[in-house]
């Protein structure tokens, strides 16, 4: 004969098992019940610290719940990816990332992650280009100018960047690599630091976001060579690209989407994911981001993660043969 009272441990766990997804489930059904973290990897005020407060205020006003931006800078946003890595996967701390999300552990030995299995993606934000400048007053006229000189005077030219594995580094070594000119890489820490000596002509070239450098642009302090994508950006038709100054094969494009850590309930992606499809398809949302020079890529969690995928392969390809010191 089974003594009840012998099992009782067993049956009271087995009960408690029970309620774990019933527990759960309804912790899912009522998200969300509390204040949202969106975690951005930058320091406030530059072009991604913006647009992410404003799909925080847009968050907020649909899933009736404050959504409040956390900025975590260092390492090109490792510091931020391992905190919404290790994070609790109930849809109350979500990161917008960006390209280093994939680039990053091709690049640095400590990030040690998987873009793809340690986190739940939630859908693409936007694209769009950076810019190849020089100062106002340098000799490099032309895209043609820059690779003619640097080709004759190798590890004479020097670019800026917001730090190793940035967008802005990657375009320097894209350009690099397909130019064949030695540049020497200089990097900063943040895209807010590097201009004021980029404008003085302390470094010679930088490939900053578009909605950086336009400002810059149009009041003359700053001349653009080209723009990195393989057509020309909305918000300056005028730029051209750098596949039209010489290099037909460039083509380097800036991402941005949000993800959160791995085994979000589906119930709560698909919120987050609605809220970020009616945040982009908003034509007041749109328009703030074109004007900036950004694309809106609004996508469902399917199609991010195959993006995500497809980014990292290409990346991994491009970045093999490199050598970065990131001391």
């Amino acid at each position: 004969m089974i003594s009840f009272q012998k099992n009782i441990p067993i049956v009271a766990a087995l009960a408690l098992t029970a309620c774990i997804p019933l527990s759960s489930v309804a912790q899912s059904s009522d998200y969300p019940n509390k204040p949202i973290k969106l975690i951005v990897g930058f320091t406030p005020g530059g072009s991604t610290d913006a647009v992410g407060r404003q799909l925080a205020n847009s968050f907020t006003k649909i899933l009736g719940q404050s959504v409040i931006v956390e900025n975590k800078p260092g390492a090109n946003a490792n510091l931020a990816t391992d905190f919404v890595r290790r994070a609790a996967p109930d849809g109350y701390t979500i990161f917008y990332t960006s390209i280093g999300h994939v680039t990053n552990p091709l690049i640095y030995k400590e990030a040690k992650y998987d873009p793809v299995k340690d986190f739940t993606p939630i859908g693409q934000v936007l694209a769009g280009p950076n810019a190849l400048v020089v100062p106002a007053n340098s000799k490099f006229k032309t895209v043609q100018d820059l690779i003619a000189y640097g080709k004759a005077n190798p590890g004479k030219i020097n670019f800026a960047s917001s730090g190793i594995g940035s967008s802005l580094h990657l375009s320097g070594e894209l350009f690099k690599q397909l130019s064949g000119v030695d540049m020497v890489h200089i990097p900063y820490k943040g895209a807010g630091a590097l201009m004021p000596h980029l404008m003085s002509g302390q470094v010679d070239l930088a490939f900053p976001n578009l909605p950086t450098a336009l400002p810059l642009i149009e009041q003359g302090q700053l001349r653009s060579l080209g723009v990195t994508t393989s057509t020309r950006s909305n918000a300056a038709p005028a730029i051209p690209t750098i596949a039209e100054g010489g290099l037909p094969t460039y083509d380097m494009s800036t991402w941005y989407g949000l993800v959160a850590p791995a085994n979000l309930p589906p119930e709560v992606q698909k919120k987050l994911s609605d809220a970020l499809m009616k945040t982009l398809n908003d034509p007041e949302f749109r328009g703030r981001l074109v004007a900036l020079g950004m694309d809106p890529r609004p996508s469902n969690p399917q199609d991010f993660a195959k993006f995500i995928q497809g980014e990292s392969a290409k990346w991994g390809s491009i970045l093999k043969n490199m050598k970065f010191d990131t001391n």
